[in-house]
């Protein structure tokens, strides 16, 4: 069985993909972003032992709560912890300063903690939710502010850690992506209509050191942005991946293109 790995820019479709697949293929094990995954560190903690143990501590009520969310690897903890259901004021955002996004690991840190995590893995039959491009991405793009070309060196370096004969990447891909933008603007709302992610997306990117330095304001720089990070992986996609991947028609694609692989 392959590893299947969906990327694509916000609002392609990436969600709705993997629940297609997920449900032609019960057999494959989902990891979505927010859960624990074997490659991925995505709103996850990556704690020291000290570290943990102090969460535990300061949040005695949840402890198995806590618990029940957590894997260890080698010497850290890995907490799933938007997963865990409270109204402890701040939990949540005192675990995310233990993500390793958002500028809070150096570069060298990132890239052995990303490069170790997917030399060890080598398990089989596992659908993942941006897991090798995106989060990875808008880290190396927002926060370390890599060049193209670092970027690929970057791809280029982690990749000999990548087993490739069970990786296969799928590619949600659109030439509409202002059209795309605005509609997750509305769908991502509340009851009442109010905005949900869109400015929640903007405040991250304007707030990032690369936002900062480019004076980005507006939806005009986040579409902006989504280009250039779209060609970015298509690039990488074709000069890293070209025996690997496959590229979809972003909430165009129709069962059959994908029907090879669930066979």
């Amino acid at each position: 069985m392959k590893n299947i790995f969906i990327e694509g820019i916000q609002g392609m479709g990436k969600s709705t993909l993997l629940q297609e697949i997920a449900k032609q293929r019960p057999d494959y094990r989902v990891c979505r972003e927010g859960d624990y995954s074997p490659v991925e560190l995505a709103w996850c903690t990556w704690m020291t032992d000290k570290e943990y143990a102090g969460i535990l501590e300061r949040y005695a009520p949840i402890r198995k709560e806590i618990e029940a969310h957590t894997v260890k690897e080698g010497n850290h903890y890995i907490v799933s912890y938007t997963g865990i259901l409270t109204d402890i004021p701040h939990f949540h955002k005192d675990l995310e300063r233990y993500e390793i996004y958002n500028g809070r690991k150096s570069l060298e840190e990132l890239e052995q903690i990303i490069s170790d995590r997917y030399h060890r893995f080598c398990g089989t039959g596992y659908l993942f939710e941006c897991s090798f491009l995106q989060n990875i991405m808008e880290e190396l793009l927002l926060f370390h502010q890599l060049s193209d070309e670092e970027i690929l060196s970057f791809y280029r370096r982690l990749l000999p850690h990548v087993k490739k004969e069970h990786f296969l990447l799928l590619y949600l891909y659109s030439d509409r992506i202002e059209e795309n933008i605005r509609t997750i603007q509305k769908e991502r709302s509340d009851q009442d209509g109010n905005p949900l992610w869109y400015p929640l997306m903007l405040e991250y990117l304007i707030h990032s050191p690369y936002g900062m330095q480019h004076g980005y304001k507006s939806f005009e720089d986040m579409i902006s942005h989504f280009q250039n990070r779209q060609q970015l992986e298509l690039r990488i996609i074709h000069e890293l991946l070209p025996d690997c991947s496959l590229i979809l028609p972003a909430k165009e694609w129709k069962l059959e293109d994908i029907a090879g692989i669930l066979q």
